[in-house]
């Protein structure tokens, strides 16, 4: 396993003032197991994965797990797991995080399972495996949480799952934590745990590592470079069939007719990995069986808010979406919205939807968190459309040859949507909803001394800054 202690605790932010707190205090490490966490198997109808977090009193991984039954018995008819264990060095102190895989599990079959800290069991939790072929389902989509996490991002993760029922899978576009941007980082995975409460351990998570995920290193001859930060090694049990060198960060899962396919954008631009991430990408394309294939990762092919293109990411991986016909490509990064069809501009776009014909992939921006850019100059032509100051989550149905899509503002008001229609040919063709949306959200105003408009899309004060 990689490394998870020895790194530098930081006392504070990268410009030299001291790091804030979470208020109180809250997240010390207890003899109750937290920070649970369901991660799929690759193949997730047969197998999931928990991960969690308790003092040192419990130094060993324990879970049970049983088929759900409908009265107060579940003990009865539980297996125990074990797993592995992983230190933790935090500025609460020491902790450890626990693993463990459930395996040769039924498909489509309710599972109940509670995890065990030096006290006592916490509460039963509740799963379903998917279905070993294709079935409608539904999964959320976020954007980079980051910022702003317990204050601002846990209404929208929470308006998500109170507003659209049956959420299967939960994917994130990098970035869940700050990496002490603005607070203690074990703080930071405190507030992003407690942001997604039960639904983070009911739910299968899929995570995209971003660039926060990621801390400076100063290697011995000066140079800077970059080393994955502890957290994500141990607190998320994922998948092992990524590409090499870059397994902890890449993996793919199967679900119900999907094929997500996670990459790490950060370690393809910094750390020498791009050649071996898109091979492995071209070959996992080629080997699906899915009717759709969704990728997912942090830094966009397509920029909204940054003055040009993550180069070396669009001349490497975009020709792979297209000459196999990717579907969906989810990113995040940009702290705005962006849906893009066509190179060429919405207007290219429509007329192309117009004509009836093919289109794809889809590029989707997104943010959840609190930290927001201001649109570059391509933004209000190039996507179809766009949004600025605002946080954002999206639905996503599945349903055989059909995808919805669907993009919701904090409030739970529609924003966006379009619907995929897969032909037989493996093709699609992209129609826009009848549905009522707002209106586009933009700051307006004058522009401040850093070139950023100061009027939000609310009427206050315009959270985008200029991004440069």
């Amino acid at each position: 396993m990689p490394r998870t202690t020895g790194f530098a605790i930081p006392t504070t932010t990268e410009d030299g003032a001291p790091i804030p707190r979470s208020p109180g205090k809250p997240y010390a490490p207890r003899n109750l197991a937290d920070r649970i966490v369901l991660t799929p198997g690759a193949d997730p109808s047969r197998e999931m994965a928990v991960a969690f977090r308790t003092d040192t009193a419990q130094t060993t991984a324990q879970a049970q797990i049983a088929v759900s039954v409908d009265g107060p018995t579940l003990e009865e008819q539980a297996r125990t797991v074990s797993g592995i264990t992983l230190p933790i060095d935090s500025s609460y102190g020491p902790a450890l995080y626990h693993q463990l895989r459930f395996t040769n599990l039924t498909p489509d079959t309710v599972y109940a399972y509670r995890v065990k800290g030096a006290a006592g069991w916490s509460e039963w939790y509740q799963f379903r495996t998917a279905a070993a072929q294709a079935k409608p389902f539904r999964f959320l989509y976020l954007g980079d949480v980051q910022n702003g996490i317990l204050t601002y991002a846990s209404r929208v993760i929470r308006q998500a799952y109170l507003s659209h029922g049956d959420i299967r899978l939960t994917v994130h576009a990098g970035d869940l934590v700050g990496q002490r941007d603005d607070l203690d980082h074990d703080d930071e995975w405190g507030e992003w745990n407690q942001a997604g409460g039960y639904n983070y351990a009911s739910v299968p998570q899929l995570p995209a590592t971003g660039n926060h995920e990621y801390a400076d290193l100063i290697l011995p001859d000066g140079t800077e470079s970059r080393v994955l930060g502890p957290y994500w090694h141990a607190q998320f049990a994922l998948p092992k069939n990524g590409a090499d060198p870059v397994k902890a960060t890449t993996y793919f899962v199967d679900y119900q007719g999907v094929r997500f396919i996670v990459l790490d954008g950060t370690a393809a631009i910094d750390l020498g990995s791009m050649q071996q991430q898109t091979a492995w990408l071209d070959s996992t394309l080629a080997s699906s069986k899915a009717k759709w294939n969704v990728v997912l990762f942090h830094q966009p092919v397509f920029t909204c808010a940054r003055p040009k293109d993550t180069a070396k990411i669009k001349a490497a991986w975009k020709p792979v979406f297209e000459a196999r016909k990717v579907d969906l490509v989810l990113q995040g990064h940009d702290h705005c919205y962006a849906r893009l069809t066509s190179e060429a501009g919405r207007e290219a776009s429509a007329k192309a939807r117009a004509d009836g014909s093919i289109q794809g992939p889809v590029y989707l921006v997104s943010v959840t968190g609190s930290k927001m850019y201001g649109l570059n100059n391509r933004a209000r032509t190039q996507p179809d459309r766009t949004a600025e100051a605002t946080e954002l989550y999206q639905i996503v149905d599945v349903d055989g040859a059909s995808l919805k899509f669907r993009t919701y503002t904090a409030s739970g008001r529609l924003y966006d949507g379009f619907d995929l229609a897969k032909g037989t040919d493996g093709r699609n063709r992209l129609s826009e909803i009848a549905e009522p949306k707002i209106a586009e959200r933009f700051c307006s105003g004058p522009r401040d001394a850093g070139g950023s408009q100061t009027i939000g899309p609310d009427g206050g004060k315009c959270a985008a800054e200029f991004k440069d």
